[in-house]
């Protein structure tokens, strides 16, 4: 027994927590304030930034705003990436798990309490490098509370999944009230609250967690730390030195992080592909998820824009009076983690009950891009009027299609992900999925600027046509993925 299980049980017959570890509570907590406080922010960060000071807002064009959500939230998923590199390289799951909800929480109090522009690209920055680490590392510190064998993991799995999304339901209602009510750093002010009370709960629960969450699995060599260390220095400068001559400014971060996202997606192919450490089979796998990859950034490219053309789609288009009262913007964004809980059990189980029988990883994506197509066509019935008559039951029907369409590709994703990827680059196999995350979501930040609430019609069909041509051409696909993939269903 280790000195991180003082009860005297362990981690195979702890059963205090709905039959699960009891130090699944505290990953739980931490990832519902997480979920709440980054849902919360999300859910008001764009009208904030495009609003009227009049309004509370910093009075910023839509397109640029929309640009640099769009950069933002493709930032959080970049920088899974160096979360995952420092747990496995230095400091272990855990102890980068703890020290990323301490930056979440800076971020959110700078967005409260720093006015204006500063606020903004203090608050997001730290709020980005924080969810990034703690989204790559949480779920292996979930990993770590269950032997290979035990038949609660999935089960565990799935309440960590309902912690992600009650955290997303109810942020984005209780921050929307406030904002409504009070002002938008109120809005912030409750985010960093929750996260905050997310923080403390895990820092008095955390020692309770397996040493296995701490373990560093690749230690990297003290020879080579103060390299790592001027690399990272320097990429500061660099950044810093951009930043003051212009060339990074507000109107092109989605550009930038989207050939960022494009280089390192090429980088990670080519390093695998090209290792000699693979072998023939490993490298055909990688190439049959390529066509994956591809169809991922055109789903969340579209998906994405729930955080950016939707949150402009529902201040000026959508009627959000409800008896007399009007609803928050921010609370569209809670539909789709109401559906999410309802249908990933329904979609577990009919996979389940299908066994060998159901679709192919490559079709499950192909109808994962075509239906999200499909949810953008739906838009258009309510396109031909202008201002805010779209009914809010409309809006509520099509987050219902982008939810069966999440479904169909976000968890299927990363379980084929670890199937493809080779026994000695499986994390950077992970990292490549997120990167598609982090492309489609920075390219929906970019798209922004393309739409027109005056004239929808062709922003709607075109972003929809091109999805269900992706999707029906990788369904057209299918057999030649199989083969690249080996085996793999």
């Amino acid at each position: 027994m280790s000195a991180a299980q003082p009860t005297g049980r362990t981690r195979d017959d702890d059963t205090r927590f709905f039959g699960q570890p009891w130090a699944l509570v505290h990953i739980f907590g931490v990832e519902m304030w997480e979920r709440f406080s980054f849902y919360g922010m999300q859910g008001i960060l764009l009208i904030y930034l495009y609003y009227s000071a009049t309004q509370g807002g910093l009075g910023i064009p839509e397109a640029v705003a929309g640009g640099i959500v769009g950069a933002y939230g493709g930032s959080v998923y970049l920088a899974t990436v160096l979360g995952a590199w420092l747990a496995d390289r230095l400091f272990g799951s855990e102890r980068v798990l703890f020290v990323s909800a301490m930056v979440i929480v800076a971020g959110h109090i700078a967005l409260a309490l720093i006015p204006g522009l500063p606020g903004v690209g203090i608050g997001l920055v730290l709020v980005a490098l924080g969810s990034g680490g703690l989204k790559a590392n949480a779920t292996s510190v979930v990993g770590t509370l269950y032997a290979p064998d035990d038949i609660r993991r999935d089960a565990g799995f799935s309440l960590f999944y309902l912690g992600i999304n009650l955290g997303a339901f109810l942020g984005p209602i209780l921050t929307g009230i406030l904002q409504s009510t009070l002002g938008f750093h109120y809005g912030f002010g409750l985010a960093a609250i929750g996260m905050i009370l997310g923080l403390v709960q895990y820092s008095f629960g955390r020692r309770s967690l397996p040493d296995a969450a701490r373990v560093v699995p690749n230690p990297l060599p003290r020879s080579r730390y103060r390299l790592v260390a001027l690399i990272a220095g320097g990429a500061v400068v660099i950044i810093a030195v951009l930043v003051v001559v212009g060339a990074i400014r507000a109107d092109n971060l989605a550009l930038i992080v989207i050939a960022l996202t494009v280089i390192a997606a090429i980088a990670y192919f080519a390093i695998i592909l090209t290792s000699r450490r693979i072998d023939a089979e490993e490298r055909s796998r990688v190439w049959g998820f390529l066509p994956l990859f591809i169809t991922s950034v055109a789903f969340w490219s579209l998906y994405q824009q729930q955080f950016t053309v939707l949150t402009i789609y529902s201040d000026k288009r959508l009627d959000r009076m409800l008896f007399g009262w009007e609803m928050p913007v921010s609370w569209v964004q809670s539909i789709n983690p109401v559906f999410i809980i309802i249908l990933s059990g329904v979609f577990a189980a009919v996979w389940t009950r299908l066994g060998r029988r159901q679709p192919a990883t490559p079709v499950k994506f192909a109808f994962g891009a075509i239906v999200m197509g499909a949810a953008f066509l739906l838009f258009l019935p309510f396109s031909g009027s202008t201002g805010n008559t779209t009914p809010v039951l409309a809006i509520v029907g099509i987050l219902f299609v982008f939810t069966v369409a999440e479904l169909l590709l976000s968890p299927v994703g990363l379980s084929v992900t670890t199937k493809l990827a080779p026994a000695v680059f499986h994390t950077q196999m992970v990292a490549l999925f997120f990167l598609s995350v982090a492309l489609g979501t920075a390219i929906a930040g970019e798209l922004v600027r393309f739409y027109d609430p005056e004239n929808e019609v062709p922003y709607f069909s075109i972003l929809g046509v091109i999805a269900i041509a992706v999707g029906v051409g990788l369904l057209l696909s299918v057999k030649p993925v199989l083969r690249l993939m080996r085996g793999v269903r």
